[in-house]
Parts: structure tokens; sequence; C-alpha cells
């Protein structure tokens, strides 16, 4: 058998990774091909298809990629999916890829899925790096700048974050991080723990399983103070209340990793497979969202092709407690109601919201909503009728969907769909906050340009639709993403092109929150995608 070297290869970080055994070209009925589109197939896969589709292409919030399934529409029938895209959510590529790659995917995905290895907790020890020792943070803020309405924002192409004053809309620095940053976290204010100054540090997990600490403090060039990869693939991070430790969840290997919060040194690593649901064993169990719950000394650790949101309690982590609590499949995002008690989240390939009472770590509710469910970091606001809400974009169909969200003062309405808003395509991302009459929302999953392109501002009071802005208008390009600075007055939302670029290809547009009026443009971006206003994430500002 001939072997090959799994490699990740993303923007020049390369993770060379353990031979896996197999043999290029030996499945049966599939299109020959080199070793070197072999290898280049298995990057871009990584890069662009594994999230939905899975490391082993078993599928989750994608279809099931393995070559019993792809060799029965075969190679011309590929191409075109990959090309268009479909009605179900999937992206169009044909602004991503070239005509060559999208035939070497085509053919790439009928090939045997390659196995990676392992990854152990001595190997994440030895790619354990400090850059400043914790002895020497400083004890107030170097550069004079109101850093709690500071912005991080993800930009994904060169594997940086980018720190922008939310108050001068200046860019004060670009971070080397993980390749193709998901998501960052931080210390929140807590109901039960005190940690001081919340939201001075900064956790930020790359696609890659690159673990980076941020220090708003410091000057531009000591921001980035730690890094811990604990991953070749993963997705989300956590902070405890008391700011102790940090999680870390991967895609590939299926784990969770504790880590200390201060040195960046990983401390545990908990397997992540499991019997599902249904009662099947599931290998490839990947870790989606992961969350500190403010009610508790726990994690809310969300296991995707379980469908069991996990409960881990970090307060002995010698002897670590989980509450496995059984839901539904797959389990993606999600978003805590205003209280800090209930989490909403995302199944979506059963297209349902769970909700877990975080308090009694058990199934509060399963509400039907319709196809893939996708509410990123959510919205919560209060509607007329129904009181407290909470509401979410849809990656398979153009719709937000409202619920009730509390049970305590709003029992009749609580975990009940409230109302439904048909936007023009299916979107990524909701946002509001509590000063505005508006919530936002994109529709990136559009194969449509002009609807990609487009934010769509709903009314809080009437459910209407009461403006579509049109971000851009240049091939390739996309609108994505929206949050609110710190005192709601202001709209950040974001246009990046799709395919991979080395040199600025994105700007961030601002509008005023509350006549919907364009106010700035921030440029010299490398498509800039999630954004992160400490203010509002740190007090759980939706």
């Amino acid at each position: 058998m001939k072997k090959t070297k799994f490699t990740l290869s993303a923007l020049g970080l390369a993770v060379g990774i353990a031979s896996s055994g197999f043999a290029l070209n030996a499945t049966a009925g599939a299109p020959a091909m080199s070793d070197a589109d072999f290898e280049k197939g298995k990057s871009i896969y990584f890069q662009r298809c594994a999230g939905c589709h899975g490391t082993l292409r078993k599928g989750a919030t994608g279809k099931n990629l393995e070559p019993k399934n792809t060799q029965k529409l075969g190679q011309t029938r590929l191409e075109k999916i990959i090309t268009y895209g479909t009605e179900g959510g999937m992206n169009n590529f044909d602004d991503i890829l070239s005509k060559d790659e999208i035939t070497l995917m085509a053919k790439y995905i009928q090939q045997t899925p390659p196995i990676p290895p392992e990854m152990s907790l001595a190997l994440m020890k030895e790619r354990h790096k400090v850059f400043v020792d914790p002895k020497d943070y400083p004890t107030k803020p170097l550069h004079g700048r109101n850093w709690e309405n500071f912005f991080l924002v993800i930009e994904r192409d060169v594997g940086k974050i980018a720190i922008i004053d939310g108050d001068k809309k200046e860019v004060v620095a670009h971070i080397p991080t993980g390749y193709a940053v998901h998501v960052l976290k931080a210390v929140e204010h807590h109901n039960t723990l005190h940690t001081e100054n919340p939201g001075r540090f900064w956790f930020v997990m790359g696609r890659d399983g690159m673990m980076t600490k941020v220090d708003l403090w410091q000057t531009p060039d000591k921001m980035k103070v730690a890094q811990t990869q604990v991953a070749y693939d993963a997705r989300d991070v956590a902070v405890s209340g008391d700011g102790k430790y940090v999680i870390g969840g991967g895609y590939w290997p299926p784990h969770f990793v504790i880590l200390d919060a201060k040195t960046m040194e990983p401390l545990k690593v908990v397997s992540a497979r499991g019997v599902n649901v249904d009662g099947e064993y599931v290998n490839e169990s990947r870790v989606a969202a992961v969350y500190d719950t403010p009610m508790a000394t726990s994690w809310l650790v969300s296991m995707k092709e379980l469908g069991q949101m996990w409960q881990v309690d970090y307060s002995d982590i010698d002897n670590l407690q989980i509450t496995k609590i059984d839901s539904a499949k797959y389990l993606h995002d999600g978003f805590y109601d205003p209280t800090g008690r209930y989490f909403q989240i995302a199944a979506n390939a059963s297209n349902k919201m769970v909700v877990i009472d975080s308090k009694t770590r058990k199934l509060e509710a399963m509400i039907d909503v319709d196809k893939k469910p996708h509410p990123g970091p959510g919205a919560n606001w209060i509607d007329p009728k129904c009181g407290p809400v909470g509401g979410t974009t849809h990656l398979g169909v153009g719709k937000i969907t409202v619920w009730g969200n509390d049970p305590a003062g709003h029992p009749d309405q609580a975990w009940k769909i409230c109302y439904e808003v048909e936007t023009d395509g299916p979107g990524v991302f909701i946002r509001t906050h509590p000063k505005s009459d508006y919530y936002w929302a994109d529709q990136t999953k559009t194969p449509e340009p002009e609807v990609q392109q487009s934010i769509q501002v709903i009314s809080k009071k009437t459910h209407e639709i009461v403006k579509t802005i049109r971000l851009t208008e240049k091939k390739g390009y996309a609108a994505v993403h929206i949050e609110f600075n710190n005192d709601g007055s202001e709209v950040w939302t974001s246009v990046w092109n799709r395919a991979d670029s080395k040199k600025p290809n994105g700007e961030i547009i601002i509008f005023d929150a509350k006549t919907l009026k364009e106010k700035a443009r921030i440029k010299g971006l490398y498509a800039p995608t999630g954004k992160f206003n400490v203010h509002n994430r740190v007090n759980h500002v939706t």
C-alpha cells in the first residue's frame, strides 16, 4: 500500500501529520488522480468542505460525501453541484475555485477519505508557546485607547485577527493567529463568579486548531501573548467564569481540551466519541459550540453528531463531572437567553432549536423550525406580543424564525414560535441590540449575487423588512455578519471576497443604527468576517 502524508495546508501554515496508509487511485470506480492533485484536493477539502461534510465525509450540516454516494452522482453532476451550489444551503463555488479546481474536487470526493491521526497531550505541549510571560503582563492599558469598545475582526484568508478602535475607527493591530479563525471568546461578566477586568484577555480559535491568547492592554506588537495547537481541525473556545481555565473543542481529533488560561498550557484531553441519540457509536463526534454557563461552574459543550449537550463542571478538573443531555442532531451553534440560564442551540439536521436549562442541567424544550437553523451568536429582543424572544436565520431557506424565551414572565409564549419573516435568501447571522428598534440578518448562503451581497433590516415592532442594504456589487464579494458597537448607536457589517486572497480584499461598512444610513468605512482588511465587540460580548448583549 502506498502511503501518503496527510497535510492540512493553509496560507503557508502546513501541519505535517503522520502517514495514514491510504493508497492513491485504489478506490474502485473512482477517477485516477496524481499524487499532487490528491494532495491539493485534500488541502482544499480541509479549508472549504470539512466543516459541513466532516473530515471522514460522513456528513452533518452537509451531505455524506463517501464514495458510495459521490460515485453514483458522477463527475459531471458533482462538478455542477460544486459550481452552482444547492437550494439546501450549499454555497456556489464558481467564484472561489477555478474550473480546474472544481474538476479536481469532483474527482477527489470520489476517492476513499484518508484517515488523519490523533493528537496527544504531549504533542500539544510541544506546540505550546509563550510570547509574554504572565508575570510581565501590564497592570493597566499601555495604549490610552477605549479598549472596551475595541472590535476583534476575523481576517480569514491570512490567518489573522484585526484589532479595531471602535471610537476612532482605526486599525490598531493585525495579529497572526491560526488559519481561518472561527470564533473568539473572553472572560465574561458572571452571575456566580467574579473576574477582574473581564474582556481584557481573548482566546482565538483557528480552524487548524491553533488557539491564541490576546491581551488588549498590551501595545500592538505584544498583544499576542501565547498559543497552543489543540487539534488539526477545530471551531470553538470558551473561558471559565473564574478566568482560570480555557476549553477548546476539536472537530478532528474529536475531543475537547482544557488549558490553563494564564499560561495556555494544555492540562486535560477528553474524547468526544460516543453513542448518539439513535443508539449508534460515532467515531467522528465533533465538538462544535463551547460556552461558559453564567449560572454554574461549568461549560456547555455541544457534541454535534451525538445530538448531546455535555455540561462539563470545571470546579474539579482532576475528577471531571460531565452531565450528558440528549437532544437532537446536529448541534452546531447557539446563544443564551437574556437571563443566562437557558442555552438555545441549533440542531440543524433536525430542523430544531434545542433549549438547555443550564441550572437544572436538563433538556428544557425543542422547537420545530425550518430548514437548517443557524443563529450564529444569536439575537434576543422584546416583542410587543410575545415579550422576550430569540431568533434564528436558516441555512436552507430564506426565513427568520422567532420564539418566546421567557418561561418565568411569559409562560404561555415560552419555547413556542411567535412569528416568522420571509427573507430574500438563506443566511448565517442575525444580531441586534437592546437600544435598537431593528434586528439585522445577512443572506450569505444565497447563490444569487444581489441577495448574497445584501443585509436585511427588520422591525421589532411590525415584523416587516424595513430596508434591504446592498453592501457591494463586486463579483465574488459577499455581505456577511453584523455587530453593534458598545452603545448600540452603530451597526458594523463586513464585505469580503469569498476566494482566498493575500491582499486586502474587504472592508467594514458602518451604519447609523437609527437612520440606517452609511456612516463610515474601514478598509485595508483581509476577508473580514466575524466581528466581536468587547463590551457587548462580555456582557451578553445580543
